[in-house]
């Protein structure tokens, strides 16, 4: 399908990037092994989203809770986000811009330092926007910029009765993104997970069977397609 065939397109997409351990299990393999293969999944696919003109694209590659998987499994997580961090680096050279958003004070040093690189020398790119989230919390996103109006006010540089959606959205750490328009979870499970519970208030919701590693160009156009169909009212009656 071409990309002008889709209208209209959502400006952020969102993927919570879920069954790698199923995808892997099924096959007689250690659960680590869906995650390498998850990893090429997402570079497959950017591709692709970058191909149709979205210019957002949100990935959860690892939750808060994600901490309490077994050692091993963790283990290997971050080892794949520092091993495929210098292919997206070499990505950006499309005009791709990385970002990541989450807590990073749990992470290594030398994952932290591949981040802030990263997002330096691709800050000035304008092309697709893509956001991994790291050791990412939606409840923890919102207690976090809580927390930092409070500090504002308590410092006098805010006023609590000046405090507005816009403003507070800014605090959080998509701070510089637009909301999601269209959020797609793979692995067949129909829940949010702790995501961007701020960013999806007005977001489509896509649901679907298939699982991480086999998600590609196919189930993403149906996707979009879907999101084409639909009628965002944002409380409208119409």
């Amino acid at each position: 399908m071409k990309p002008q065939e889709i209208t209209p397109l959502p400006t952020h997409i969102a993927f919570i990037m879920d069954g790698n351990g199923r995808w892997a299990k099924k096959r007689g393999l250690p659960r680590t092994a869906g995650h390498r293969e998850g990893a090429k999944t997402l570079k497959k696919l950017l591709r692709d989203i970058e191909d149709l003109g979205i210019k957002y694209a949100t990935f959860y590659a690892f939750s808060t809770e994600n901490w309490k998987r077994s050692e091993d499994e963790v283990s290997t997580l971050m080892k794949l986000f520092e091993e495929n961090l210098d292919d997206l680096v070499n990505y950006q050279s499309e005009n791709v811009r990385l970002r990541f958003i989450g807590g990073r004070e749990r992470l290594s040093e030398k994952l932290q330092k591949k981040m802030a690189d990263a997002e330096e020398k691709s800050r000035e790119k304008t092309g697709l926007t893509v956001t991994l989230a790291i050791n990412y919390g939606g409840r923890d996103d919102i207690v976090r910029a809580a927390k930092r109006a409070a500090e504002l006010s308590k410092d006098g540089f805010l006023d609590p009765s000046d405090i507005t959606e816009d403003g507070f959205g800014r605090l959080l750490y998509t701070e510089d993104i637009p909301d999601v328009d269209l959020m797609i979870r793979t692995g067949g499970e129909s829940r949010i997970s702790n995501f961007l519970l701020w960013q999806i208030s007005y977001a489509e919701l896509w649901f679907t069977d298939t699982l991480w590693c086999d998600f590609g160009r196919r189930e993403l156009e149906q996707a979009l397609s879907d999101f084409a169909g639909r009628n965002r009212r944002y409380g409208d009656a119409k």
